[in-house]
């Protein structure tokens, strides 16, 4: 049953067709313009920078032997500290301890990094190498309400590179017109609920009521 109460149909997916090669892919389109081939940078310049300074929400990709994995970032602007023109800091806030991301970091050490400033469509792209570090002297400046991280993502920059407002736009993530109203769908609690098996609704209260405890920073 879908959103709009009709039975959905069966998917089969060995029953769709496939495309094969990434030639196939790029046959079925027009050839990439030299704005799009010649616009990787090794380095940050003063664009990359300006933007890093203003992000507030950053979207890390990393990988291991378990499959892919994209963690969301906020923090207020600058938050992401431009070291010199090819190392940024990511500071590791207080979050659920997974740690999907330090796993696959130290497992292959591969990261990507989708930079994004409220109001602005385009986006910044990085791909680099990262490392975890745990040096005082370097998170300190990473401190919020006095408070230092305890370690953070270390990334050295092979490529950087602008995203053109295409998505932003389809999806007008910044109009606010076109935000959800909320209720439409179930509290975070609630949903979890219905994910984790064994989770009863007053152990997700708990836990809920132990995480606003935490904070923060």
């Amino acid at each position: 049953m879908n959103a709009h109460g009709k039975v959905s149909p069966v998917f089969d997916p060995a029953a769709i067709s496939y495309v094969g090669a990434i030639d196939d892919v790029r046959a079925r389109h027009p050839a990439a313009l030299s704005r799009a081939t010649g616009k990787i940078i090794s380095r940050l310049d003063r664009h990359c920078r300006a933007i890093i300074e203003r992000a507030t929400f950053v979207v890390i990709a990393t990988h291991g032997s378990n499959g892919a994995d994209v963690s969301p970032r906020g923090d207020p602007a600058g938050f992401v500290r431009v070291l010199d023109d090819r190392h940024v800091l990511l500071p590791d806030r207080i979050g659920n301890n997974r740690f999907d991301s330090m796993d696959n970091i130290f497992e292959t050490g591969s990261i990507g990094m989708l930079f994004m400033v409220p109001g602005m469509a385009e986006v910044l792209r990085i791909n680099g190498r990262a490392r975890i570090t745990d040096d005082a002297a370097l998170l300190a400046a990473s401190a919020v309400q006095g408070r230092a991280p305890k370690i953070g993502v270390l990334v050295e920059v092979k490529e950087a590179y602008l995203h053109c407002a295409k998505a932003i736009n389809r999806a007008g993530l910044w109009d606010a017109s076109r935000q959800i109203d909320r209720n439409d769908l179930p509290s975070y609690g609630a949903m979890l609920v219905d994910h984790c098996e064994g989770l009863t609704a007053e152990e997700s209260e708990r836990q809920g009521t132990e995480m606003a405890r935490r904070g923060l920073y």
